[in-house]
């Protein structure tokens, strides 16, 4: 990897620069999840049409990275060619596009060009993942890579967890966790997020940022896929998005069933927070588990990230129910949450600072998470769905980094592969949409159930670090994950 003799001052300028970027798309991606129960009243539809929010969104990440990986088996690594600053501004522009159609659909009342411009949006935000990930990786040593993607990811979490207030209160107002006005509602948010995107591809354009590029390793062919690691950790991105993003679609649902909580909408919506507030917590602790700090103060700083991360969720969901209805929170409500929280602790002790062994373990306990929310009900039921988001945390960034970890010159491709598996967002919400409508909202989480499985699986086993595989086998794989 070359670059242009970047000092360690600029690459922390650079770092800084593009984590932003991380919270613009989390911002802008929880906010599908405000869409749905709107756009399933206003549209009447079924739960599985309403979750086409997710497969438009989650869907363009595989379209437009399917086309990346055939450009650059044919003609090489794009990213390789431009560099990743360009590849940011592209992505950054064509985000903004994606908002700007809000507004024309909402004018013209039509479900399908909403979809239209979520494709496009999902298209954009999936060029800045394919820049933005292996740049961040890149960024210092191999190494401490994970550390420093699970510090992006905890402001790209960061994004989810005020989204709901601060992109859905301040601006689609106080009926922004009612289904009522979801079309209306849209034009102005959107817009002036379309603006915000094309304001920081304006920005980026002039920003001096380390120009990475491999000009002699701009070749063609699959080579990512001569990695057995890599193919494993290829499924796994898709398991995980999969599962994470059915739970955060389904649980303004899930908590209003009876069988669950029977809660209504806009009681059940500031639970958002403290599910997508617990990934940004184990992200935080998991950039200083696995960072560089000296061990006799991980444990401390881990404490005080936890504690301040709590405490930024709690204020976030006390001010959105002081908002729109007058009152508070209640502390003492939210004692199972910080009890998660510290599992969630002993569990990064018990991964010692490994990140295939974090991924397994914290797998497994989702998994316990989940059968324990569909055989219980009432508050078992509730905390337990949301605490699966503690358990989410580490896996983006570990299951990503220790994917490419070794593939050298097939990095960027590896990384558009990657982002291509995020097509589970689009998959999997989609089939327990399905099931939801056929067999109730409980049963519909054994989707999930199966994607933890895997995500063990590959934490434990599947993420060695192993000899290429040869073209053959290689091409086997290709054509078996197609």
């Amino acid at each position: 990897m070359t670059s242009s003799s970047a000092p360690a001052g600029n690459n922390r300028f650079a770092f800084s620069s593009v984590t932003l970027l991380f919270f613009m798309w989390g911002f802008i991606t929880c906010m599908n999840d405000l869409l749905i129960p709107k756009f399933k009243a206003d549209f009447q539809l079924s739960q599985m049409q309403a979750n086409m929010v997710q497969f438009a969104f989650f869907g363009a990440y595989f379209v437009v990275s399917f086309i990346y990986f055939l450009i650059s088996i044919s003609s090489g690594d794009p990213i390789n060619k431009i560099g990743y600053k360009k590849g940011l501004v592209l992505g950054l522009a064509v985000a903004g596009i994606g908002c700007l159609l809000f507004y024309p659909a909402a004018q013209g009342k039509s479900y399908p060009l909403f979809l239209g411009a979520l494709v496009i949006l999902g298209g954009g935000v999936t060029l800045i993942q394919i820049a933005a990930n292996p740049f961040v990786s890149i960024l210092g040593p191999e190494e401490s890579a994970p550390s420093r993607l699970n510090l992006s990811q905890a402001l790209n979490s960061l994004g989810y967890v005020i989204a709901p207030f601060i992109g859905g209160v301040l601006l689609f107002g106080k009926d922004v966790f009612n289904s009522a006005g979801g079309m209306n509602a849209v034009k102005v948010p959107y817009l002036g997020l379309g603006v915000a995107f094309i304001a920081l591809a304006i920005i980026f354009s002039f920003l001096r940022l380390p120009d990475f590029k491999q000009p002699e390793a701009v070749r063609s062919g699959a080579s990512a896929f001569r990695h057995r690691h890599f193919v494993w950790g290829w499924l796994a991105i898709f398991f995980y998005v999969g599962s994470e993003v059915t739970v955060g679609s389904i649980l303004i649902n899930y908590l209003a069933d009876k069988g669950v909580m029977g809660l209504t909408e806009d009681q059940s919506a500031h639970f958002l927070s403290f599910y997508w507030g617990g990934v940004m917590i184990g992200r935080f602790m998991g950039a200083i588990s696995l960072g560089d700090v000296a061990p006799s103060r991980k444990s401390l700083y881990m404490i005080i990230s936890a504690v301040v991360g709590t405490l930024i969720i709690f204020g976030s969901a006390t001010a959105k129910e002081h908002y729109t209805h007058g009152t508070f929170i209640d502390p003492m409500t939210i004692l199972p949450y910080v009890g998660l929280v510290a599992l969630s602790f002993v569990f990064f002790l018990l991964g010692r600072s490994s990140p295939g062994r974090m991924v397994g373990l914290f797998a497994l306990v989702a998994a316990a998470l989940t059968v324990f929310s569909m055989s219980t009900h009432g508050e078992f039921a509730l905390w337990s769905i949301i605490g699966i988001g503690l358990f989410n945390s580490i896996m983006w960034s570990n299951i990503f980094t220790l994917s490419i970890r070794g593939l050298g010159a097939a990095k960027s491709q590896g990384s558009s592969l990657l982002v291509m598996m995020i097509v589970g967002g689009a998959v999997m919400p989609l089939i327990q949409g399905q099931l939801m409508d056929v067999y109730g909202v409980r049963y519909s989480l054994s989707v999930v159930l199966i994607g933890y499985a895997y995500l063990a699986y590959f934490g434990f086993f599947g993420s060695k670090n192993k000899q290429p595989l040869t073209e053959d086998e290689a091409d086997k794989a290709m054509v078996a994950g197609h």
